[in-house]
C-alpha cells in the first residue's frame, strides 16, 4: 500500500510539474491563417550575394508549417537564406529561451533573433539547432545566443525582442528545414 502512495504521489507531481511547463510556454507561430502575412524570406542577394531560396506554408496530415529551401552559397561575400517576421507581442523578461518543433535534412540551421539594442542591419543574435528527418522539439536557451558584434549588449531581454528568424547560414550547402511551431518557454 505504501509503494502504490508513492506511486500516485509521483504521477500527481510529474502530472503538475508538465502542465506548469506548458502554462509557461508561448506559442508564437503554428503557421495557420495566412502565414505568408506575418514571415518574409530573405537572401544575401540584397547585399550582392547569389544564395537563392523560397519559404512555402504547407499542410501535411492536417499540420500546418513552414518549409524553407534552397541553395546557400558564400560567393560575393554572401552566404545566407531565411524567413523572419516581426514580434509585436512584448515578452516579460522571465522568457528563458526558443522553443521550435523542426525537421529537416539533418543540418545545422539557426535562429536569429533582433531586438530593441540591433539596429544596424547585420546586428543579430544567433542560436543554433541541428535537424533530422523526423520532427522534434528543440529549445534553445537564451544565454546561448550569440550577438553578432562586439557593441551588442551580451544579454537578450525578451522585453525587447523585435523579430525572429529561421536561417540557413554560413556554408556552402542545400537548405531544407521545416517548422511546425516556434515560441518561447
Amino acid at each position: 500500500m505504501r509503494n502504490l502512495v508513492k506511486v500516485i504521489w509521483i504521477g500527481l507531481f510529474i502530472i503538475c510539474t508538465q502542465a506548469y511547463a506548458e502554462v509557461n510556454e508561448i506559442l508564437l507561430d503554428t503557421f495557420e491563417n495566412e502565414p505568408e502575412k506575418r514571415w518574409e524570406f530573405f537572401a544575401d542577394t540584397v547585399m550582392g550575394g547569389v544564395s537563392t531560396g523560397q519559404v512555402s506554408f504547407r499542410n501535411e496530415n492536417g499540420k500546418k508549417y513552414a518549409r524553407m529551401t534552397g541553395e546557400v552559397s558564400t560567393k560575393n561575400r554572401g552566404g545566407f537564406i531565411q524567413f523572419r517576421r516581426t514580434i509585436s507581442e512584448k515578452y516579460a523578461d522571465g522568457v528563458k529561451g526558443v522553443r521550435l518543433i523542426v525537421r529537416g535534412n539533418n543540418q545545422q540551421y539557426f535562429v536569429h533573433l533582433r531586438t530593441n539594442g540591433t539596429i544596424l542591419p547585420w546586428q543579430y543574435y544567433q542560436g543554433n539547432f541541428e535537424t533530422t528527418d523526423g520532427w522534434d522539439e528543440i529549445r534553445i536557451p537564451l544565454s546561448s545566443f550569440k550577438a553578432s558584434g562586439r557593441i551588442l549588449s551580451t544579454k537578450i531581454r525578451a522585453s525587447s525582442l523585435k523579430s525572429i528568424g529561421i536561417v540557413a547560414y554560413g556554408r556552402n550547402h542545400k537548405a531544407l528545414v521545416d517548422i511546425l511551431e516556434i515560441g518561447f518557454y
